[in-house]
């Protein structure tokens, strides 16, 4: 390769007004009529190119192979049936033909599985990046078309693009689509989830338009049948029954007719709703002021999600002093509004040391014990009253109660401890310096404590001197009760002789009778790892738990033996073979638990489509082929001519040679030596002035 390049002796600019100088000096010269103004213009020609410094410059051109660049989608969707033994095929033969073309170099791109969904844009894009435009000869996708990063796939491509379509001319599926879901919602509130069916492909005439069978389970309620036609948007009202994730399971019934669908891995979806309470109410009626009552109001005004409505007794009815009552209350005691109108809207009841003394009547206390019956949550702090004849269990409240006083105050100190069962009940196992059945706790001593003889059905989970019992918790119809037979967890608060967990002791009463599941005594819970692990933990008031039942997306069953890890705790961890929907069931307690996506994003679009990546082909010459119909043949196309059509033995497809090379060895020279140029120039120059003087021009005879 030879070519001729410049090495200014000076700047460009001064070459330039140099050579321009001589044009205006040879013009000048010509216009007065002088004979050497042609050889004035060159001589100034000349001494301008001798300036501008032109060199020769030789090469050794060596020619580059061509590059084809391989695509292959190895993603899920591509483990269809068929699918992956096509693509095998279709690489193979791609490969041999490939290589027996002259001057052709082969480049192999895999992608593979992301969280993402199939990223054939960005794959294709970095390919390209990595090779020399100038030779790239050719681009070969084998994949089913769908791409989930679209934005990523490039506008156009140095040579040709031919994408070639894996699956069948009939292929069809029909899957569920989740159109809109809340991710949270209140506790007892309707939430709607809107759903359709969707059929993509080649619909058989007999399943087009025909009605599917959904099937609905909500955590904890029974399964409902739903017949849906494709195309029809469906709004299903789910109300949320507890705090934390409330799972519902849709999934399709298999087609009952025509060829099957190309997979059931996209009709069944696992919506996950958090459940959140709008408002905590809970009131608080404190029948004397002592020292523990700022203790429930501290606690209580300390959560921003609670609207506390406190009434605290200041005088009782009976008392004589010739005082008015309008002088004595701040605000009127709204009994009938609280217990009568409004009592339906609280979560949490708390009487903390109240005694029976005619305010509120026996009909108020009936309307408290049907509350309970019915889902509400009732808390008894008792005092000294709890003794005495006007002690809530002679009111018509008292049947509900999980313990009966015995008319006794024990003043004697007391260090709290938990029972076998307070150390396996959530609400006080694993308290702060609880110790265990070896070892007495660390906290601090109380004063005084009520006597009081529990139900047999309730639970007793802390005691004093013993098995004398202090805290008992007991179920009542729909509704939880609780007993704390002492006013002394103020004495904690306050740091009496080291004090003890009081604030989040009571916080753990108050959410357990709300029916908080972190504090259920008997809960199945799973918890879900990055790597689809699956962390099963059993919470029990029994000594043994039974294995739990695994069932997978397919119907698939595993046994998982359960190992205990602390008191009324057992746990294991298993590793799921894949992303789904998996069942939990340990013959008492069920639970759905959705690792991944129900339905993954590769399984959305699984019909083969060149929506895509039809438009590269299309703008690069390229071309889309089907496999179905064989793997083209590959050959050689000139630039300007088409790179793909239909011969006698099928369709074929081209790449396009570019010819690249690269320049190695470069030397260079000078046109010509210096004195070659100076010589040339003082020629032009002496003849010119010869030439004006006449001595170059003949005399006349």
């Amino acid at each position: 390769m030879t070519g001729l390049r410049l090495d200014p002796a000076v700047p460009l600019v001064l070459v330039a007004a140099l050579a321009a100088l001589a044009v205006v000096v040879a013009g000048w010269a010509l216009w007065r009529g002088l004979p050497g103004w042609a050889l004035r213009g060159l001589a100034g020609l000349a001494a301008a190119a001798a300036l501008a410094g032109p060199v020769l410059e030789q090469g050794v051109r060596q020619g580059l192979s061509d590059i084809v660049i391989l695509l292959e989608d190895r993603t899920a969707s591509q483990d269809l049936p068929g699918r992956a033994d096509q693509t095998d095929v279709a690489v193979d033969a791609l490969t041999r033909q490939l290589a027996g073309l002259p001057n052709v170099e082969l480049r192999r791109v895999t992608v593979g599985d992301d969280p993402d969904g199939t990223l054939v844009g960005t794959a294709l894009t970095r390919a390209l990046a990595a090779e020399p435009e100038a030779r790239v000869a050719g681009v070969i996708a084998v994949t089913d078309g769908q791409a989930h990063d679209a934005p990523a796939v490039p506008a156009t491509a140095p040579a040709p693009v031919h994408v070639l379509l894996t699956g069948q001319a009939d292929d069809w599926d029909r899957r569920l689509v989740v159109d809109e879901a809340p991710a949270f919602a209140l506790i007892g509130s309707p939430a709607v989830v809107r759903l359709r069916i969707e059929d993509q492909g080649a619909v058989p005439p007999e399943m087009a338009g025909r009605p599917a069978t959904l099937r609905v389970r909500v955590e904890g309620e029974d399964e409902q049948v739903i017949a849906l036609p494709p195309g029809m948007p469906l709004d299903l009202p789910v109300t949320v029954t507890h705090a934390g994730q409330n799972v519902v399971s849709v999934r399709l019934d298999p087609p009952e007719a025509g060829a099957p669908q190309l997979t059931d891995r996209n009709d069944a979806v696992a919506v996950q709703i958090e459940g959140v309470r709008d408002r905590l109410r809970v009131l608080l009626v404190s029948g004397e002021p002592h020292p523990g009552e700022r203790t429930w109001r501290n606690l209580l005004k300390s959560d921003a999600n609670v609207d506390l409505v406190h009434f605290t007794i200041l005088r009782p009815p009976d008392k004589m002093d010739g005082v008015p009552v309008d002088e004595m209350a701040l605000i009127a005691f709204p009994t009938h509004e609280l217990f009568e109108q409004r009592i339906g809207e609280f979560d949490l009841i708390i009487f903390d040391r109240y005694r029976v003394r005619g305010i509120l009547p026996p009909a108020y206390f009936a309307n408290i014990r049907r509350y309970v019956e019915q889902g509400g949550a009732l808390l008894v702090s008792a005092g000294p009253e709890m003794a005495s004849v006007e002690s809530l269990n002679l009111s018509p409240m008292g049947d509900i109660l999980p313990a009966r006083p015995t008319g006794r105050v024990i003043e004697t100190p007391f260090t709290p401890q938990l029972t076998d069962a307070g150390r396996r009940h959530p609400v006080t196992a694993a308290l702060p310096q609880a110790g265990t059945a070896d070892t007495p706790p660390g906290w601090g001593r109380w004063l005084q404590r009520q006597e009081i003889v529990p139900n047999p059905d309730s639970e007793v989970v802390m005691t004093a001197d013993g098995d004398a019992p202090l805290l008992v918790l007991d179920r009542v119809g729909e509704g939880r009760v609780a007993l704390l037979a002492s006013d002394q967890v103020w004495l904690w608060g306050r740091g009496f002789e080291g004090g003890g967990p009081q604030l989040e002791m009571l916080r753990r009463i108050a959410h357990w009778s709300m029916k908080e599941p972190e504090l259920e005594e008997e809960a199945l819970l799973a918890q879900v790892g990055r790597d689809l692990s699956l962390t099963v933990i059993r919470r029990t008031m029994q000594d043994t738990a039974a294995p739990v039942t695994i069932t997978g997306p397919g119907g698939a069953t595993t046994s998982l033996p359960l190992q205990e890890t602390g008191p009324g705790r057992f746990s294991a961890t298993w590793q799921a073979p894949g992303p789904g929907l998996y069942a939990l069931d340990d013959g008492e307690l069920t639970r759905l638990v959705a690792l991944g996506p129900a339905a993954p994003r590769e399984f959305e679009q699984i019909v083969a489509t060149a929506d895509v990546l039809g438009g590269l082909a299309e703008a690069t010459g390229g071309s889309v082929r089907a496999l179905s119909d064989g793997v083209p043949e590959v050959r050689l196309a000139r630039p300007g001519r088409s790179a793909f059509g239909r011969g006698v033995t099928g369709d074929w497809i081209a790449v396009t040679p570019r010819d690249a090379a690269q320049v190695s060895g470069l030397t260079r020279r000078p046109l010509l030596p210096d004195w070659v140029w100076l010589a040339l120039v003082a020629g032009l120059a002496i003849a010119a002035w010869l030439l004006e003087g006449g001595r170059l021009r003949r005399r006349p005879a």
